[in-house]
């Protein structure tokens, strides 16, 4: 019953991180402006892949990250597939609502976003991982909020240029000052974000812990610990 039970709430953590990153690949084109700023609103459903990253690094530890990171970046992929593949295929003159240009105007830009996101996501991921525990290992499991926003600072900062610079900056859909201007942009928001759903950490720790019973839910942290330190030795 206890693994069923840690079984569930991995398979909803993992469906949330899942669905958020692919909506974000599939929504990136659309630049949006507020004020004199400018970002994707691709970026918006990111701070959610990061709080689920948090809560799947301290439940489920390095391996558990990393295995749903690779999965998630091979599903990305299968998306770009998809993608260029429906592109190629014209569409039923006369009948079709969406002409192939129409199509391509949205979806054509997705391909190099999620060119850039595979490579951006990886990277922050990894990156994320990395230092959530060092910083867990510094504190002793203490301060949850220093971890998890701590991890997020830097790897969205990556994630935000990274991907930017493939997808737009690359190929020349932008000028090197609006991709600053965007990296910039896009990066504060996901942070102010980032910050804001802090509290969306502690709640769902409680939540977890009230599922799983409290004392299951701290062997299950205390595992995760001590197989990040092996990890950590190993390396």
């Amino acid at each position: 019953m206890f693994s069923s039970k840690r079984n569930i709430v991995f398979i909803i953590l993992a469906g949330i991180f899942i669905t958020n990153a692919i909506v974000a690949e599939l929504i990136g084109s659309k630049l949006i402006q507020i004020g004199p700023f400018i970002m994707s609103i691709g970026i918006v459903p990111w701070p959610i892949v990061f709080l689920t990253t948090d809560l799947i690094n301290e439940y489920y530890g390095r391996d558990g990250v990393r295995r749903l990171t690779l999965i998630t970046a091979s599903l990305i992929a299968y998306a770009f597939v998809i993608l260029f593949i429906a592109i190629k295929i014209p569409a039923a003159i006369g009948i079709s609502t969406v002409t192939d240009e129409q199509f391509y105007a949205i979806f054509g830009q997705s391909l190099w976003i999620i060119a850039g996101s595979i490579v951006a996501f990886l990277l922050s991921q990894f990156i994320d991982v990395s230092i959530f525990w060092l910083l867990r290992d510094k504190t002793g499991g203490k301060m949850i909020w220093l971890r998890s926003t701590g991890s997020t600072v830097i790897s969205q900062l990556i994630d935000t240029f990274v991907v930017l610079g493939i997808a737009f900056w690359l190929p020349g859909k932008m000028t090197t000052a609006v991709f600053i201007n965007a990296a910039l942009t896009g990066y504060t928001f996901k942070l102010i974000i980032a910050i804001v759903l802090t509290p969306l950490i502690y709640f769902g720790h409680s939540a977890i812990d009230k599922y799983l019973g409290d004392e299951n839910a701290h062997k299950i942290i205390q595992h995760s610990a001590e197989e990040s330190l092996h990890h950590k030795v190993k390396e």
